[in-house]
């Protein structure tokens, strides 16, 4: 970092006045972060950014709302393990601070102020953190993997008999909610109105403000009751948390949870299954066995993570980052995507194999004391979802172009809209675990590593009529059965 210098003279890229404030440039049109191009082909708009600006880009994040995009790696990481110069305060934004954020605005869910571990620094967030870190860290991997599978399988039995599927709706929206529900304590029947509610929240829809106030009201009632009667759930070991969080504190955490928990797996299951259905070399790197499914999350994680910007950063005073001036109260959005694109950030090594998979200095997590604290549940419940996809359809094939494949015109989350499959073959379910109570806290014994994989199976059989189906239905498949209408 170096010391800001004072301001150009009007017209210079730097310089302050000429009718736009901050530090942003003069006479310039700023590019939005929003729409399709955002949507469509964000790895060549971050490109063009680099190109025409260096690693920090200034950017429009909806009309009149401007804000720098770090594109550089080593910036990025600059910027969020400087606490000192880049709060995570967002009271400190100049937007809202001067009245030009509409009371509308589709950002407010995303930017605004709440009392959780995302929005303080310092000592205060370090309690927040510590008290999310070893609620989450109570949850017993093993039967995380167990849960998830026994979901994946009762939503793959759901399918109907003519072999088609979308991996988005039928599977990658619905799995998570189904274990989340459970890990916090909401009944399963809150699931589908809840992907609901999260999507607008994510996407910045016209619906986010009113999305944002039932969400909240929602996790409102379920602390309300675990306070009065814990239970073994994230919600009740949350409370019970020696940093003693009011219940304010603990519903505003809980939609951290839920919608960083959620709508990552959402999107990187997805995203991973678009990489295996999409590129040949590595579907046969998979399946010969050189590569494995913890090795494309990676890969996914550097190519297209699932939550491809983030808010934010905010200045608390006037410095310079990445050959911008920056003044006090500017926001800073975290690139993450593009800043995994940068050349300073991939080893010669790694471009010449043509895979990052076993390469996890990517920016997908954040970096600095925010890094996300919830990465391992998340790789579980993904790399669970993966296999036992593969393992239950061997044979699984894109339906369509991959041309044809849509996003969803988010600025944060890079999330297809459908993935429509084909399949003729199946394997039937692997014998289930034995269950046990609640979500027992994990011990050294019963806690595998996030990276342990489930064996894939080698043989599928044909799917017919006749084929052999678990039984009796478990509450799985028929929750599954009832989200779908059927």
């Amino acid at each position: 970092m170096t010391a800001p210098e004072p301001p150009g003279p009007p017209g210079c890229p730097v310089a302050h006045g000429g009718g736009r404030p901050g530090g942003l440039p003069v006479g310039v049109p700023l590019t939005p972060l929003y729409g399709p191009a955002v949507a469509d082909d964000p790895h060549g708009l971050y490109a063009r950014l680099r190109e025409r600006y260096g690693p920090v880009a200034p950017i429009e994040l909806e009309p009149g709302v401007e804000a720098w995009l770090v594109l550089g790696y080593p910036e990025l990481l600059e910027l969020t393990r400087n606490e000192a110069l880049f709060s995570k305060d967002s009271r400190r934004w100049r937007v809202p601070a001067e009245g030009r954020l509409a009371a509308d605005s589709r950002l407010l869910p995303m930017t605004s102020w709440r009392p959780t571990l995302l929005n303080l620094d310092g000592a205060e967030h370090q309690r927040l953190r510590s008290a999310v870190s070893d609620t989450l860290a109570q949850i017993d991997h093993r039967q995380l993997r167990g849960t998830t599978e026994t979901a994946a399988n009762g939503l793959i039995d759901s399918w109907g008999p003519d072999g088609t599927a979308d991996l988005i709706a039928q599977y990658a929206r619905i799995l998570p909610l189904l274990v989340f529900t459970q890990l916090v304590g909401l009944p399963v029947q809150s699931g589908p109105r809840l992907v609901e509610l999260i999507s607008h929240f994510v996407d910045s829809s016209a619906q986010s403000q009113r999305a944002g106030v039932e969400f909240q009201t929602l996790l409102v009632d379920l602390v309300r009751s675990r306070r009065a009667v814990p239970g073994a759930d994230l919600t009740s070991w949350l409370l019970a948390h020696p940093a003693e969080l009011t219940d304010e504190e603990a519903v505003h955490h809980l939609v951290v949870l839920l919608v960083a928990g959620n709508e990552t797996s959402i999107n990187w299951t997805g995203n991973t299954l678009r990489l295996l259905l999409t590129d040949r070399r590595f579907r046969a790197t998979l399946t010969g066995g050189r590569l494995t499914v913890s090795d494309a999350l990676e890969e996914v994680l550097w190519r297209d993570p699932p939550t491809q910007n983030f808010p934010g950063r905010w200045a608390t005073g006037d410095t310079v980052l990445g050959g911008q001036y920056i003044s006090a109260g500017d926001m800073l959005v975290l690139g993450l995507a593009a800043a995994n694109a940068d050349p300073a950030a991939q080893g010669v090594s790694a471009a010449a194999q043509g895979s990052l998979g076993g390469n996890r200095a990517h920016l997908a997590w954040g970096a600095g004391r925010h890094v996300c604290p919830a990465q391992h549940p998340a790789r579980i419940i993904v790399e669970t979802a993966v296999e036992t996809l593969l393992h239950r359809l061997p044979d699984l094939q894109l339906a369509v172009p991959p041309g044809e494949l849509t996003w969803r015109p988010s600025p944060w989350s890079r999330a297809l809209t459908a993935l429509p499959v084909l399949y003729s073959a199946f394997t039937p379910p692997r014998p289930p675990a034995p269950e046990r109570p609640a979500w027992t806290p994990s011990t050294p014994e019963t806690a595998p590593s996030p990276s342990d994989s489930t064996p894939s199976a080698v043989t599928s059989t044909a799917r017919t009529p006749d084929s052999v189906r678990p039984a009796p239905r478990s509450w799985w498949s028929s929750l599954a059965g009832w989200w779908s209408g059927r």
